[in-house]
């Protein structure tokens, strides 16, 4: 009877054993189709929509429970986490050659302002910071002095 399907202290119809396995309690649906699905939500993400928004509106579109659709939600987020690791080395030269880009376009249609922030972003990427040029700049000391009568 342990096994059997009972509203949990949440009101979910879980299992103990499925909570215990991680599962979800419902009918199984093929690997491919939940991988579709998880691949679906992955896409959905570029919306620009919060999180809750996004598993939500996963949860509505593709039939699903909420705790399954947060469940595919951990999937995308380890997915994102993969992602970032395997190109943040290339996602550096990329965002320098954007960079580059931006600060020809900005020169060329005399956008001073933004040329002098991108130069300032190239300079903090090389290693050239605000405490460097303190230490490297002259150090000026004005004093007043009281007049004289």
């Amino acid at each position: 009877m342990a096994d059997s399907v009972l509203r949990n202290s949440n009101g979910q119809f879980t299992s103990e054993k499925s909570i215990k396995d991680g599962r979800v309690c419902g009918k199984r649906q093929p690997d491919a189709v939940i991988e579709a699905r998880r691949q679906k939500l992955y896409s959905r993400q570029l919306t620009g929509k919060t999180t809750r928004q996004l598993v939500l509106e996963h949860a509505a579109k593709e039939q699903i429970g909420i705790d399954t659709a947060w469940s595919d939600w951990k999937k995308v987020k380890q997915w994102n986490d993969e992602d970032w690791e395997q190109d943040r080395e290339k996602m550096i030269s990329r965002v320098q050659g954007m960079r580059m880009r931006l600060f020809e376009q900005a020169v060329r249609k005399g956008q001073l302002q933004t040329a002098a922030q991108i130069l300032d972003s190239l300079g903090k990427v090389l290693g050239e910071s605000v405490e460097n040029i303190n230490i490297n700049a002259p150090q000026l000391s004005i004093q007043v002095e009281e007049k004289k009568k």
